[in-house]
């Protein structure tokens, strides 16, 4: 199956489920949907950071500090962090992902979604799937944030790392 052909649920404004239809659909119409976004550390605390492939339906070739995905249609927030974060990482045993805040992204190229962002530490020596993956690192806090206005970054992915910094309490 393609990724297109992947049944997600549709929700409403209160992340209630409304309708199923395939990701490409969803897409197109840009109808609202669910997303969960990981922030991935190292046992050194550096963040895992990655270049999309050239193929990835939304937001292709452009950098990103989370991985994550869709939800599927009947999978809840933390079942889909833990299997995003594995399949993205290319690892299994992970733990899983604690969930920190939810948030409504709206304005991307396929309308809305419901993003829950998570947070996870990888001790695991990591092998990003090449479909998704066309280059990573684990980079220090301070070197993503000199990277931010260099690079071109995931809108998404942006807001919510710029929430999660306000999330977090300081000092």
């Amino acid at each position: 199956m393609s990724a297109a052909d992947e049944i997600l649920d549709v929700v409403d404004e209160n992340d209630q489920v409304v309708g199923r239809f395939p990701r490409g659909r969803v897409y197109a119409e840009g109808l609202r949907h669910r997303c969960v976004f990981i922030q991935a550390r190292d046992a050194d605390g550096r963040l895992f950071v990655h270049r999309r492939t050239a193929t990835k339906l939304v937001f292709p070739s452009l950098y990103d500090m989370f991985v994550g995905g869709v939800v599927g249609a009947g999978e809840a927030y933390d079942d889909a962090a833990l299997r995003e974060a594995e399949e993205e990482l290319g690892v299994s045993g992970l733990p899983r992902p604690e969930f920190l805040f939810k948030f409504l992204y709206e304005g991307g190229p396929a309308g809305s979604w419901w993003s829950a962002v998570y947070e996870v530490r990888c001790e695991l020596p990591v092998n990003p799937q090449a479909e998704e993956v066309a280059w990573h690192a684990f980079l220090p806090e301070e070197e993503v944030e000199r990277r931010l206005p260099v690079w071109e970054w995931v809108p998404d992915g942006l807001d919510a790392y710029r929430r999660l910094k306000e999330f977090r309490p300081t000092g």
